[in-house]
């Protein structure tokens, strides 16, 4: 099939930043682009085709936008999964499949599927509602500390919470969760696995993540993690298992937890471009972007390895200030060797909302990893 110049269409649900980034690999490569998203400020508005408003988990939204085109993939979870399986059965091609986001979007079913599929995680148990969790610490069915996540549309932070005491508890929705055994880790990896229709799999090198304590997110996403290289094997391999468990198509991003002894766990997978890739556009030969187009589209997948040593800082809004963006020091970081700033387009800024990243190239790691703390000093995301 010809993608390139030709009037083929990709559909694109999400406008957010994450599509903003494809959408720089379908301009280089002019694949005509249409994108569906809430939101008339979405990232991906000026960069797109055709975008089209609408919401995401609307069943007729998605399905009559889903008709407009040959190839449909996603940006974000939280989506119409019965719209996407209607379209699969009239011969659209959906990446990844309804299948695979029906277990993902729910994080019993997903944590399920780790254990009827022989994947390692960590132990959980699955409540109907929160109240039901205080009756359960009651009868020693659970004991604290574990997290509390809930089962559906949590995200960056939101949704999950340490609950060391029953005072922890207030305030938490009384929606469908799990209790998940708190998992003393010593490191947070994540792998990404890319797959094509026809069998192709390549995998980036293992990524480390560092985390904010209290905001939950991504701090620093260091590239290749200091970790041995039998720690780097085993995550790697339980990545392309979990991949070949999901039958997945496109990026897999898996998210493991290194424990004290070694062992790897599953944490959590996102089916499309994901936070632990950022730096892929400037330190590796292919970008996680690129990659994820080559992927659906069933062409050959690019190297995954790293050119260079690569941090990536998430630039969040700063707390106490709610309002149209300002970017305070950008011409200071700027001034660093290796630094490239990616503003994701969003003109209001809220305490931790994603605003951007920037991504510290280096030879040597760890001093990449010095600058990364510079840049996270210097810059701050503030309103006007």
């Amino acid at each position: 099939m010809n993608y390139f110049s030709s009037n083929f269409k990709l559909g694109i649900l999400g406008g957010g930043q994450l599509g903003k980034m494809l959408l720089n690999d379908t301009r280089k490569f002019d694949i005509h682009t249409c994108v569906l998203d809430a939101s008339n400020e979405a990232p991906c508005k000026i960069a797109s085709n055709e975008f089209h408003l609408g919401d995401l988990m609307n069943y007729d939204t998605v399905y009559n936008f889903g008709k407009l085109v040959d190839v449909l993939t996603i940006e974000i979870e939280n989506v119409n999964v019965d719209a996407l399986e209607a379209l699969e059965k009239e011969g659209i091609k959906v990446y990844p499949a309804s299948k695979t986001l029906r277990t993902i979007q729910n994080k019993a079913t997903q944590k399920l599927f780790y254990v009827d599929h022989n994947l390692p995680t960590a132990p959980f148990s699955r409540f109907a509602y929160t109240s039901e969790i205080e009756e359960a610490i009651n009868h020693g069915g659970l004991t604290m500390p574990f997290v509390w996540k809930c089962a559906q549309f949590g995200y960056d932070g939101t949704g999950v919470k340490i609950v060391k005491t029953r005072h922890d508890l207030e305030g938490l929705p009384n929606v469908e969760c799990i209790a998940e055994s708190l998992v003393p880790f010593k490191n947070e990896l994540a792998v990404i696995v890319v797959r094509n229709p026809s069998g192709d799999i390549k995998t980036f090198p293992v990524v480390e993540m560092e985390f904010h304590p209290e905001a939950n997110q991504v701090e620093y996403v260091i590239c290749p993690a200091r970790i041995s290289d039998d720690v780097a094997k085993k995550a790697t391999e339980i990545a392309l298992k979990t991949s070949k468990s999901f039958n997945h198509i496109g990026l897999l991003a898996v998210e493991m937890f290194q424990t004290q002894n070694d062992d790897i766990l599953i944490n959590e997978v996102a089916p499309r471009p994901h936070n632990s890739g950022h730096q892929t556009i400037e330190a590796s030969y292919t970008s996680q972007f690129e990659q994820h187009l080559r992927a659906i589209l069933d062409l050959p997948l690019g190297r995954t390895d790293n050119k260079v040593g690569g941090v990536m800082v998430n630039l969040v809004g700063a707390e106490g200030y709610t309002g149209n963006v300002v970017y305070e020091n950008i011409q200071t970081i700027m001034k660093m060797d290796g630094v490239t700033p990616h503003i994701y387009g969003k003109k209001q800024t809220r305490p931790f909302r994603k605003m951007g990243h920037v991504t510290i190239v280096n030879e040597d790691i760890n001093e990449a990893r010095k600058v990364a703390e510079e840049v996270k000093k210097s810059i701050k995301v503030i309103s006007e």
